[in-house]
């Protein structure tokens, strides 16, 4: 079954649909909550959160969205809601592992692997460098470039995510790129942000689109 015969046939009584379309769906969800609160721990909570709204919800879904579209929203604002809880902008320092939990199901980590063990140190290292200085960003700016730099969906898919226009999902990412250099620049990083497509040449990612999904 497709995505919104599964959360019809939940909100008909079927007691396995809602896991099989979470399943479907876990893993990039899951690095959406992670990539945005910058913490396993309250990526976790928000995903748990999140999905549990999503259970009781179903009924609210309006079939005006792609069901992915409404999950992630729910996501995204239980990870916002719980980084304002926490009275945080900036998430916790992020864990050596970060790495290995957000890149299962998204762009980032689809990369070509390496072709020596040296070029993926280096590009690992970029890789934590990057997800380290997100965590730097402003929550608004921040979900905004984790949903179009790593996880690749369009600008306006972004905007009904975010609930916003989507000048305002540019602009965000306009300035969360501009705010990423500068800070990936202290550390030695310079040109683009690995995984991210925030390079000192503009909005064209934000403007075209995203990346690939």
């Amino acid at each position: 079954m497709d995505d919104r015969a599964l959360l019809a046939a939940h909100g008909a009584g079927d007691p396995d649909a809602f896991g099989v379309l979470f399943t479907r769906h876990r893993d990039r969800l899951w690095a959406v909550a992670l990539r945005t609160t910058g913490s396993p721990e309250d990526a976790a909570d928000a995903l748990q959160e999140a999905m549990i709204s999503a259970f009781k919800r179903a009924a609210d879904f309006r079939g005006d969205a792609q069901v992915t579209t409404w999950l992630h929203r729910i996501v995204v604002n239980a990870s916002l809601d719980r980084l304002r809880r926490n009275k945080v902008r900036a998430a916790q320092p992020l864990p050596d592992d970060l790495e290995d939990y957000a890149s299962r199901g998204a762009v980032i980590g689809s990369e070509a692997a390496a072709t020596d063990p040296a070029t993926a140190a280096v590009r690992a290292d970029q890789r934590a460098a990057v997800l380290g200085a997100l965590a730097e960003l402003p929550a608004d700016q921040r979900a905004a470039l984790v949903l179009v730099d790593m996880e690749g969906y369009p600008v306006d898919e972004v905007a009904r995510i975010l609930g916003c226009p989507t000048g305002t999902v540019k602009s965000r990412c306009a300035r969360g790129r501009r705010r990423l250099l500068g800070l990936l620049a202290e550390t030695g990083i310079t040109g683009t942000a690995p995984g991210t497509g925030a390079s000192d040449q503009g909005t064209d990612r934000a403007s075209t689109g995203g990346g690939a999904r």
